[in-house]
């Protein structure tokens, strides 16, 4: 097998160039190499750790967790791989119950059906909001870890009408940027400025606190590597993930 540039690993997996860099710097995945170019280079031993890795980051396991369970002198590949597939094995279980809830609630609305408000939430996983949360402090830094769970705790406390405002402001912005996108209009055009600008208010109030031009640049990332991130976007318009991360980059750019 060649070497892989970090570039080129990124694109594989799906992940950001950042996001390598960051588990570089934490000892979490090392280059085969570092070329006198000062490039890293991955190669089969190294794809094959990043594969764990993000095996264990679906999970919901934080990075000291991944790092502990593959350093640890009895990891067996293997046998994580065994235990990956059960594990998928129920998250494809869990996804048919999430597919059965959002069916429910369309009848519901539909006014096909009553909806039974102790079925409103199956299949919602507290890890998956845990394993963002660790995403995010990846992207921001740790000190950006009790902000972002004081704004989560924050959005739990609001009213049931209030968390549907926000999520149809949500809805709103991301409809309209699907439709730039639609229309043809470029991610860079500065025309897209005032919807970019509702996009990061929006993730701030989220937070609890003013999303900066990083920190909203840090979130591209996040959207771009997440597989949950990319299944959410891709359901609102084909390419609009890539789309709206490139958009995000270039009004980042402009604005810092």
């Amino acid at each position: 097998m060649k070497d892989y540039t970090v570039n080129q690993v990124a694109k594989l997996a799906g992940v950001s160039v950042r996001t390598l860099h960051h588990y570089h710097d934490i000892g979490l995945l090392t280059p085969a190499c570092i070329g006198e170019n000062g490039y890293r280079y991955y190669g089969e031993a190294e794809l094959l750790r990043l594969q764990q890795i993000l095996f264990y980051r679906e999970f919901g396991l934080s990075l000291s967790e991944v790092s502990a369970l593959l350093d640890a002198s009895d990891f067996d590949r293997m046998a994580a791989l065994r235990a990956h597939r059960s594990r998928l094995r129920e998250e494809v279980n869990r996804y048919r119950l999430l597919l059965r809830t959002i069916d429910r609630t369309i009848a519901d609305i539909k006014g096909d059906g009553k909806m039974n408000v102790e079925k409103l939430y199956e299949g919602f996983s507290a890890t998956k909001q845990d394993a963002y949360v660790e995403d995010l402090v990846t992207t921001l830094g740790e000190d950006a870890r009790d902000q972002i769970v004081q704004g989560r705790s924050r959005y739990e406390r609001r009213s049931g009408a209030a968390k549907k405002a926000a999520m149809q402001a949500l809805a709103d912005i991301e409809g309209a940027l699907v439709a730039r996108m639609q229309a043809g209009v470029a991610p860079g055009d500065p025309a897209l400025d005032v919807l970019l600008e509702r996009h990061q208010t929006w993730i701030g109030d989220m937070w609890g606190k003013a999303c900066d031009a990083s920190a909203y640049a840090g979130m591209a990332d996040i959207y771009a590597a997440h597989p949950d991130f990319r299944a959410r976007y891709e359901s609102l318009g084909t390419g609009f993930t890539d789309y709206l991360c490139a958009a995000m980059r270039a009004y980042s750019a402009r604005i810092a």
